[in-house]
């Protein structure tokens, strides 16, 4: 076979993008319409733009098997609740021509269906973790956008229950991670690895003392990272509720602290945000002094999915520094908690 003859590399992207221009014909849009990548991660998200309501759009093209078409209408159910039943600024779904919100755009080699999901456009920008000052306001703001979300979905899920995936230990740490397993994070070394093994092993002794009560446990946003929450005219606005399931609502505290767990920074913007959480909602002392483990446990998920999803730009950026941050993190929780 000669040089001209060789296949070109895959290029994801490139793929994806030819998948959204195609989704683009479930919805009402003209030809002209275009889509720009926004972001690549679990799913792809793009930005639409055409000469017709609505302008400006956003499409999600998720990943085959990361979600079921169930689990992805439950998702847009929640969603639209909470538009209709809170004062939480979140995007609201649009569906396709044909009535319904999640559109099939085509199928694998292996017969698993490529999902699609359209919303409106939020204008706003994510906090910046540059600024000390401004973001500890912004998770005051926050605690109390989270605590009006865990309000809503414990009442409104004690009658109305749906299909989203769990996520606990065993789900994130344990037997079936969802984001592969910690133990093939980069730069993992046998030290290392024992050394997350102990924290593992501490951090599933502590939750399954802390139990799954329902003032405890329940459906939560469980992605609260900046790069999820816009910022406009002092309003926080809350997207992607890609990973919504079924958690401890202090997991949500732990997300939104993704990435920069080990920044000196974080018990200030904690307790910022203990500040606005307990205005509409109750917190004990002893799940306050859990805390820490929530932000381990996150964060041993985190180089988890870094090493699972190396072609991901996020974790490309993140790289073999993340773990070697995470080490610090790990000494100090266990010289707090380890047993």
């Amino acid at each position: 076979m000669t040089a001209m003859e060789n296949p070109a590399p895959y290029d994801p992207l490139q793929f994806f993008h030819k998948l959204a221009e195609q989704a683009l014909t479930k919805y009402q849009y003209t030809k002209n319409a275009t889509v720009r990548l926004l972001n690549y991660s679990e799913n792809i998200t793009y930005l639409v733009e055409s000469n017709e309501a609505p302008y400006r759009s956003v499409l999600r093209v998720n990943r085959p098997g990361y979600h079921s078409k169930e689990e992805l209408e439950a998702e847009l159910i929640w969603i639209e609740a909470i538009l209709s039943n809170s004062s939480i600024v979140v995007p609201e779904p649009i569906a396709g021509t044909n009535g319904e919100y999640v559109q099939v755009i085509t199928r694998d080699q292996q017969g698993n269906p490529y999902h699609c999901v359209m919303f409106t456009f939020l204008d706003g920008r994510a906090p910046d973790e540059e600024n000390e000052q401004g973001l500890v306001a912004e998770f005051e703001k926050l605690g109390e956008i989270t605590a009006r979300l865990h309000n809503q979905s414990q009442t409104w899920t004690t009658i109305n229950p749906i299909n989203r995936p769990t996520w606990d230990f065993e789900t994130m740490l344990g037997s079936t991670p969802k984001w592969g397993r910690w133990q093939d994070g980069i730069e993992v070394t046998p030290e290392r690895r024992l050394l997350f093994q102990r924290v593992a092993e501490t951090i599933k002794q502590r939750l399954s003392k802390f139990g799954k009560t329902s003032e405890r446990y329940g459906l939560i946003h469980a992605d609260l990272r900046l790069a999820n929450l816009l910022v406009e005219d002092g309003t926080i606005k809350v997207i992607d509720f890609d990973d919504c399931g079924y958690s401890w609502y202090l997991y949500d505290l732990a997300t939104a602290l993704s990435f920069i767990e080990h920044k000196e920074n974080v018990p200030e913007l904690i307790q910022a945000w203990l500040t606005g959480y307990k205005k509409l909602r109750s917190i004990s002392e002893e799940e306050e002094l859990e805390i820490p483990t929530f932000i381990m446990l996150r964060r041993l998920l985190l180089v988890a999915w870094i090493g699972s999803h190396i072609d991901n730009d996020t974790a490309k950026s993140m790289g073999a520094a993340f773990t070697d941050q995470t080490v610090n993190l790990a000494e100090k929780y266990l010289y707090q908690f380890g047993y």
